[in-house]
């Protein structure tokens, strides 16, 4: 496959990608992709695709983010107070270790599985 150049991913039209393609940092201000829509307290609200951003790496397929037409955009909803005792559910449970059963106070890294005063018993009594 042929490598990717910044010049390559520039197509406005939409020709060769099918849809409009820029690259890194040259797409106009018109278009967010969905992480800079929720800085501004906005979500794309149903709409299609509007463009795209490549990219190119060496020896590796490019890197790809959607972006989304801005005026478009409706604004993000707010948490309900069910959503709000989800979410404190939910973190509740990522801080509770399998092991000992406390609330470490942190969420449990998914490499060890338990909380870092199970994972090294040793470590905790030398200290």
């Amino acid at each position: 496959m042929k490598r990717l150049t910044l010049a390559d991913c520039f197509d406005p039209d939409g020709e060769r990608f099918g849809i409009p393609t820029y690259p890194w940092r040259y797409a106009p201000d018109n278009l967010a992709t969905r992480r800079q829509l929720r800085i501004r307290g906005l979500r794309p609200g149903g709409q299609d695709i509007a463009a795209q951003i490549l990219w190119p790496r060496r020896r590796r397929e490019p890197l790809t983010a959607y972006l989304y037409r801005v005026d478009l955009a409706r604004p993000v909803r707010p948490m309900t107070p069910g959503m709000w005792r989800a979410h404190e559910a939910m973190m509740r449970a990522r801080r509770r270790c399998p092991e000992c059963g406390r609330d470490a106070g942190y969420v449990i890294p998914p490499t060890l599985g338990i909380c870092v005063t199970c994972a090294y018993p040793e470590e905790q009594r030398a200290a």
